[in-house]
């Protein structure tokens, strides 16, 4: 049962994250934000 629960939560989020960027160029960059938002983070 919580496998399943899980499974359905990632498959959401990963669906709004792809439907908030639009393209995949949108996407690099909001990979590349995480990244820098990390790494200010780290140091």
């Amino acid at each position: 049962m919580f496998k399943a629960i899980s499974a359905i939560f990632l498959s959401l989020v990963v669906v709004s994250a792809l439907s908030g960027c639009n393209t995949v160029r949108g996407f690099g960059e909001d990979i590349r934000h995480v990244g820098s938002a990390i790494e200010r983070g780290a140091s």
